[in-house]
């Protein structure tokens, strides 16, 4: 775990401003179809407002869930009612669990506090999702089945290229065929 400190705020809303300030950063690591919890150091000595975010596109913070105090009853934000993610918390830390993850599931997640008219991030937390071992093995596989057979026959067309190249056929100055046969209805006469 690395900690690393900004001294930056982004504009979230309207109503509060975002600031990093001091937070820790993780990186998580989990196969696909895994499940993953995410953990966020509570920074709040009272109870107060918690919410997950997640970067979408590089640029933009969507809300995942929401809740207050370490009892309180998580809300879901917007695509994220499916099942699929769960918040809770305790005094020391908030979490949120997401079963199963997919490859969709990576990217940059943000924990953070309402304190002060401010939304204070706690936690960064970089989630990287490996795919099946199996099934990258199989797309590797595939792979270089497809580049030998396309370079076989990138040979093929080239060698026969080539062959033409070397050997031009010329232009042959025989009659057809059927001018050289014998006519066989012709009668020949000599005369004196």
């Amino acid at each position: 775990m690395r900690s690393f400190v900004l001294s930056t705020a982004l504009f979230l809303s309207s109503l509060s401003w975002l600031s990093v300030s001091g937070s820790e950063f993780q990186t998580v690591e989990v196969q696909s179809g895994e499940d993953v919890t995410l953990q966020c150091s509570n920074i709040s000595r009272s109870s107060t407002h918690t919410e997950w975010f997640r970067v979408v596109n590089r640029a933009t913070l969507s809300c995942i869930a929401s809740m207050y105090g370490s009892n309180g009853q998580a809300s879901f934000c917007d695509g994220f009612q499916n099942g699929k993610f769960n918040m809770t918390s305790n005094n020391v830390a908030v979490f949120l669990q997401i079963k199963p993850v997919d490859l969709s599931d990576a990217g940059l997640y943000f924990c953070g506090f309402f304190l002060d008219y401010h939304i204070i991030i706690s936690t960064r937390v970089q989630l990287r999702i490996q795919g099946d071992i199996i099934l990258a093995g199989l797309t590797g596989l595939l792979s270089i089945v497809v580049i030998v057979l396309v370079l076989k026959n990138v040979d093929s067309v080239y060698l026969k290229s080539a062959a033409l190249r070397l050997h031009p056929q010329t232009p042959r100055s025989r009659r057809p065929a059927i001018e050289t046969q014998v006519e066989t209805h012709v009668v020949y006469a000599a005369s004196a």
